[in-house]
Parts: C-alpha cells; sequence; structure tokens
C-alpha cells in the first residue's frame, strides 16, 4: 500500500511537471501577427522541408491565431498542472488533465509519429494519467455511476 502511495506521489509530479512546463511555454513567446507566416513563405523566409512538418506549423499557428486558444490552452495545463502538484487536489487535476494528454499524445502520434522518442514520452504521459485516474476510481465512480438515479429512471 505505501508503494501505491509513492507511486502516485511519483505520477502526480511526473504528470504535473509536464503541464506545467508545457502551460509555461505557452507564454513565453509572442503571437505572431494572423498574415506574419503567409508574408514569411511569400518571402522564402520560411521553407517547410515536408508536408508533415508544414501541418505542425499550420495547426499550432492557428491555435494561436485564434487570440485565445493557445493562451486557453497553457491556462489549463498551468492550472492541471498545479493542482497535480497540490497532492491534495490532484484528483481533479488528473482529471483536468486527461483530454490534454489524450491530445498531446494524438498531435504526436498523427503529426510527429516519426520522433520515436517523443511519442514514447507523450504515450507515457498519456498512461501515467490514466493511471492517476484509475487509482483514484473508487473515489469518483459515483459521479458516473448514481444507482439511485437509475432505479429513478426504470
Amino acid at each position: 500500500m505505501k508503494t501505491i502511495k509513492i507511486l502516485i506521489i511519483v505520477l502526480n509530479l511526473f504528470v504535473g511537471g509536464f503541464m506545467i512546463y508545457g502551460g509555461i511555454g505557452k507564454f513565453t513567446k509572442p503571437i505572431p501577427a494572423p498574415n506574419s507566416i503567409i508574408e514569411q513563405v511569400q518571402k522564402g523566409e520560411v521553407v517547410a522541408p515536408s508536408t508533415e512538418v508544414l501541418m505542425i506549423k499550420n495547426y499550432i499557428f492557428g491555435m494561436k491565431q485564434t487570440n485565445y486558444f493557445w493562451q486557453f490552452l497553457g491556462f489549463a495545463e498551468l492550472l492541471a498542472g498545479l493542482l497535480l502538484f497540490s497532492q491534495v487536489f490532484a484528483r481533479i487535476g488528473a482529471i483536468i488533465a486527461l483530454p490534454l494528454t489524450i491530445n498531446i499524445f494524438l498531435f504526436h502520434l498523427f503529426l510527429e509519429s516519426e520522433e520515436l522518442g517523443e511519442l514514447a514520452l507523450t504515450f507515457a504521459l498519456f498512461v501515467a494519467n490514466v493511471a492517476l485516474i484509475g487509482f483514484t476510481y473508487k473515489i469518483w465512480k459515483q459521479l458516473l455511476f448514481d444507482k439511485e438515479a437509475l432505479k429513478l429512471a426504470v
């Protein structure tokens, strides 16, 4: 039982650390102007070595250009990471982080599948997040399965 608690703390710190690091990264660089990438391509300043790289650049550039989503994503990552680090609110942090870790993994699976190291790391991040939720299933399962509501529905 003690080793499970230590494992949960380590997983909280692992997932939380990545969430905080990713969240801070969203706020460290300025948001480019909406037409800046088009101008750079027209001037020949940006040349994508492959279609995959162009897809990645367009995807991230699109999120930045909404003028809110990139910052929202950074805030969500920071919130999840801080909650996971707190250990007190780690359960809710793991639930908030789940859609983020799924998206991070799928991004690397579909857009950077040749980067095996990053793919393995993001898969480990996703599995660690799922494990954190699985370890606390007994605590939050009543949110999903309300027996009283099922009795009333029948």
